[in-house]
């Protein structure tokens, strides 16, 4: 090859290296920018926690020997996924959960974040609450992508949405407890409270249950008519629950490889087509009539009904300590397209998102 000719060839390789860097940044940037949280302090009565150094985790997510406090047993610890499309709904479930507890210090936050998503996410969080305890964990798309059946909505269909089936896996073997929260909610009562919920002695689980709920439109004719599929849930009663607010035991899901049975019914899926839904489904089938139960007032859900159908949503009777914008719509774009429902009135006061004249101020 002539000296020219490989010249040629290296400006075009680099030309491609500089697209596709400027393509990745485009689709991991984060176009909003939000203002610092205050800092929250415990009440004198909270429990002590050992405080670790800063930089408690190296950039592989793997901790250090200054990990007292994230493996301290008065630690409460929160997961959550984090993505660009919903870091606005992440940043006010954060706030409120910070807000609302007695002791906010002892909160140690465990992000999951597709792995081209990591630095921007990180730099976001860190900005608007300098004070939080978290880790930010790589979550793959190739972990799960060649399990993902199309459902009948494509946001469903995102791996981010299935990470919760892998927190045992992806978080320090010394979590043995975390309460898992979708980007969709705010809270108004004590994190505290809903991670004390009993497990009982085996339970691995712990979410309210709706059993008023039709359980069977959750799977297809196909699976019903199967009886070596459909017997999965002979002797239990199987309730619908949503997957945006559980309380995990973490050392019982990896002594059971609960993951590996999630998978397996993904695996069919993808054989014989048994449930229309993204990531609830398997969930169903591996623990719906086997968890602990939780009062409803810590899953106020389905409040995303879509106002521009008419289906603004009310509250369910009864007292309420979490308020979860699950379906398609969103609080924050209703709120900025000036179609509010009613009840986003009680999503805004956590919003913390800078409007754009503020930007340079």
């Amino acid at each position: 090859m002539k000296p020219k000719q490989a010249f040629h060839i290296f400006l075009f390789l680099s030309f491609n290296i500089f697209l596709s860097l400027a393509k990745e940044n485009v689709r991991t940037a984060i176009p909003q920018q939000f203002g610092e949280a205050p800092k929250f302090y415990n009440a004198p009565e909270c429990p002590s926690v050992i405080h670790a150094t800063n930089n408690l985790f190296d950039d592989d997510s793997n901790y250090n020997n200054n990990n007292n406090y994230i493996c301290s047993d008065e630690a409460i610890h929160v997961a959550m996924t984090l993505d660009v499309t919903y870091i606005r709904g992440s940043m006010a479930a954060i706030l409120s959960t910070l807000q609302h507890t007695s002791c906010p210090q002892n909160v140690f936050f465990h992000f999951v974040a597709s792995a081209s998503a990591n630095a921007p996410l990180r730099t976001t969080i860190a900005s608007s609450f300098p004070y939080l305890k978290f880790q930010i964990y790589r979550f793959h798309d190739t972990t799960v992508a060649g399990l993902i059946s199309t459902s009948i909505r494509s946001a469903l269909d995102c791996p981010l949405n299935y990470a919760r089936s892998y927190l045992a896996n992806l978080l320090p073997l010394c979590v043995g407890k975390v309460v898992y929260l979708d980007s969709d909610l705010v809270l108004v009562d004590d994190i505290a409270k809903l991670a004390a919920t009993p497990l009982g002695d085996n339970k691995v689980l712990a979410a309210p249950e709706y059993c008023n709920a039709n359980f069977t439109s959750y799977f297809t004719p196909t699976f019903w008519s199967n009886p070596s599929l459909s017997l999965t849930f002979a002797n239990r009663k199987a309730c619908y629950f949503n997957t945006g607010v559980m309380v995990i035991d973490l050392d019982r899901w990896r002594a059971g490889d609960y993951t590996t049975k999630i998978e397996e019914w993904m695996e069919l899926q993808k054989r014989m087509r048994i449930y229309n839904l993204g990531s609830l489904p398997p969930f169903l089938l591996v623990f719906a009539g086997n968890i602990a139960p939780v009062d409803h007032r810590w899953n106020q859900h389905g409040l995303g009904g879509d106002n521009f159908r008419g289906l603004c949503r009310d509250l369910h009777p009864g007292p309420v300590s979490l308020l979860h914008w699950s379906g398609k719509g969103k609080p924050w774009a209703r709120l900025d397209a000036n179609r509010p429902c009613p009840l986003d009135a009680l999503w805004a006061p956590y919003d913390l998102l800078k409007p754009p004249f503020s930007f340079d101020s």
